[in-house]
């Protein structure tokens, strides 16, 4: 299994974690120097030797991401990277051509529907911001969400920062009503929201939502009941912006001048243009990573996400009509 040529070949890692956060890591999540050379060192030859991988990155950047994760649990690790793998593969449409430069990916940033405020919390983190009710169901599909959706956790995922520090979530439920249930069924939604917590390696540490609407409380209930207690507990819900920032939990500088914040929404998705511009390349060299299906059971490959179907037509086939669109950055633009 040797004399394989890699997405990203093994690199001499150099820590670009400031010192603050790797105290933080040595604490949380049992890494140091030591830990991260023989971990990186285990896992490396692990991949080299299993079959059912046939490409994926080893730079130490991505790999640590599943280290830390998993808290240097080597073995444990090693799984998440497989799951993290086949996943890719079979539910192409969230992680396959994420590539921000689609119409669909321009409009949805543009919009604000999901991107990173500039500011860091007061623990570090970084703060999501989502406006669900920005989608326009139609105009846009349940590939675009999933789509939009790798894009920014991918580009987020890239950060040895983040991936230490763990998310914060923001999400405001305005114009989201019943329709929007209708984008997935029920064993996509489960699969969906499974995936995110167990397969994706992110560590979310806070979620506060605020506008939900009503009609969508049995949606929110069950979505609660699928994820562990531990994410439970950290998901708060709050009737306005005024309930969510008198609470204290959020900074008030964090969110945009319309939440309550100092920087207009639209400065923010400037900057955060800039940086999925700098993502994209390694996010389109992720399309070259591969399994070998064949090796999996069905159970795995079923437990993973199968291709959503929207209309007969697979959204995430290689048959993608999204797939190979080229755009320009200038196009970037905040309407």
């Amino acid at each position: 299994m040797t004399g394989r040529k890699w997405v990203t070949e093994e690199d001499d890692y150099l820590c670009p974690l400031s010192q603050e956060t790797q105290i933080i890591a040595k604490e949380e999540l049992r890494e140091d120097d030591y830990s991260r050379k023989t971990a990186l060192d285990s896992m490396r030859e692990w991949i080299k030797q299993n079959p059912r991988i046939k490409n994926c990155r080893m730079d130490a950047c991505f790999l640590l991401r599943f280290l830390r994760f998993k808290k240097y649990i080597v073995t444990s690790a090693c799984i998440a990277l497989e799951r993290y793998l086949l996943l890719r593969q079979t539910f192409g449409v969230a992680f396959s051509c994420l590539d921000i430069r689609i119409p669909q990916m321009i409009d949805l940033t543009n919009l604000g529907y999901m991107f990173a405020s500039p500011k860091r919390d007061k623990n570090g983190r970084r703060v999501v911001i989502a406006r669900p009710g920005v989608f326009d169901l139609d105009k846009f599909t349940q590939g675009d969400m999933c789509r939009i959706h790798g894009i920014v956790y991918e580009t987020l995922m890239e950060d040895e920062e983040n991936q230490v520090r763990g998310f914060v979530h923001f999400a405001d439920g305005k114009g989201v009503g019943f329709p929007y249930l209708t984008l997935f069924t029920i064993k996509e939604a489960v699969r969906i929201v499974k995936n995110g917590e167990k397969t994706l390696p992110m560590r979310h540490k806070e979620v506060h939502c605020i506008n939900a609407h009503p009609s969508m409380k049995f949606a929110l209930d069950f979505g609660m009941s699928l994820i562990s207690e531990k994410i439970r507990k950290r998901v708060r819900l709050y009737t306005s912006i005024e309930d969510c920032l008198e609470s204290g939990y959020l900074e008030h500088d964090v969110l945009p001048k319309e939440y309550g914040g100092t920087i207009p929404m639209a400065e923010m998705i400037e900057l955060w243009k800039e940086e999925l511009r700098r993502s994209h390349p390694i996010l389109m060299s992720h399309d070259t990573m591969e399994v070998d299906e064949n090796l999996f059971t069905q159970r795995e490959k079923d437990g993973a996400v199968s291709a959503l179907r929207r209309g007969g037509v697979s959204c995430g086939s290689e048959g993608d009509s999204l797939c190979g669109i080229t755009g320009n950055f200038r196009k970037l633009e905040v309407d």
